[in-house]
């Protein structure tokens, strides 16, 4: 996805998915003040509304985008005495072994291939009893009225194709259970956030398809049937579906979740350092 659509894809999604999602963090049991892990935490948008949160928490987020960690630098400045963005690739992070109570990784493992190496490095640096917290994009799980374009047609293509060629899993949604399931982590939970236009004003949503198509066409005509004219077409009935004060919408957004086993009795618990 193109830079600038993604910095606009990252501010709208944030607005409307985290109202739903931020009452899921209730049920992981963290320390007073939780050191907390954002693993690809683009702009910062959830980083500082964790930090909001979480008042007592000291958190590093990580991303491989200059640009938008020097904006979530700038942003988020009233927040450096406990928020650090930091340039680091989620296959190899820069932690000790159990470094953080909850490691969050959102909006990621459907763009990356080997999704269960970047799984298993997360929970490497969560330490025993910490949680997990992952939204995997599944993009299966969107559904829209029929027009003169049909967006049907689009979601059957267009994921099961591009993935494939680009060595990603665009349905990764409904396959990060089994992979947290191999990897022995407990307690886990597969919520979902509702984006529709019940839920979500309707211009945030579109602002979501609008980023999508911007920062998506081009891809897409390289890896699909489907051309990039055609592709900002299908984009835009989409977004003239949930504008319509009477259309329907929805896209359903997992938020998979996990708890790693607790150490052994007896074992040392690794405390969060500075």
């Amino acid at each position: 996805m193109a830079d600038e659509s993604m910095v606009r894809n990252l501010a709208s999604q944030a607005r409307a998915i985290w109202p739903q999602e931020v009452g899921l963090f209730e049920r992981y049991a963290l320390p007073a003040d939780p050191y907390i892990l954002d693993a690809g935490c683009g702009t910062g948008e959830v980083t500082s509304r964790l930090a909001e949160l979480y008042p007592s928490a000291r958190i590093l987020g990580i991303d491989i985008l200059d640009d938008h960690l020097e904006l979530a630098r700038t942003r988020y400045a009233s927040l450096a005495s406990r928020v650090r963005f930091e340039h680091q690739s989620v296959f190899g992070i820069e932690a000790r072994d159990g470094a953080f109570d909850l490691t969050l990784c959102r909006h990621v493992i459907h763009s990356i291939p080997r999704a269960d190496r970047v799984v298993a490095e997360l929970m490497r640096v969560t330490r025993p009893g910490g949680f997990l917290h992952l939204i995997p994009e599944d993009y299966g799980m969107l559904h829209f009225q029929s027009a003169a374009l049909d967006p049907r047609d689009f979601w059957h293509e267009v994921p099961a194709t591009m993935g494939p060629k680009t060595g990603v899993d665009l349905f990764s949604g409904r396959n990060a259970y089994g992979v947290l399931a191999s990897l022995g982590l407990e307690d886990i939970a597969v919520d979902y956030v509702i984006v529709d236009p019940l839920r979500v004003p309707r211009e945030t949503f579109a602002e979501i398809l609008a980023a999508w198509r911007d920062g998506y066409a081009e891809s897409i005509a390289e890896t699909t049937s489907v051309n990039e004219d055609a592709a900002r077409a299908y984009f835009n009935a989409m977004i003239a579906n949930v504008r319509d004060p009477r259309g329907y919408a929805v896209w359903f957004v997992p938020v998979v979740s996990a708890r790693k086993p607790a150490s052994e009795e007896g074992e040392a618990v690794l405390i969060p350092g500075g």
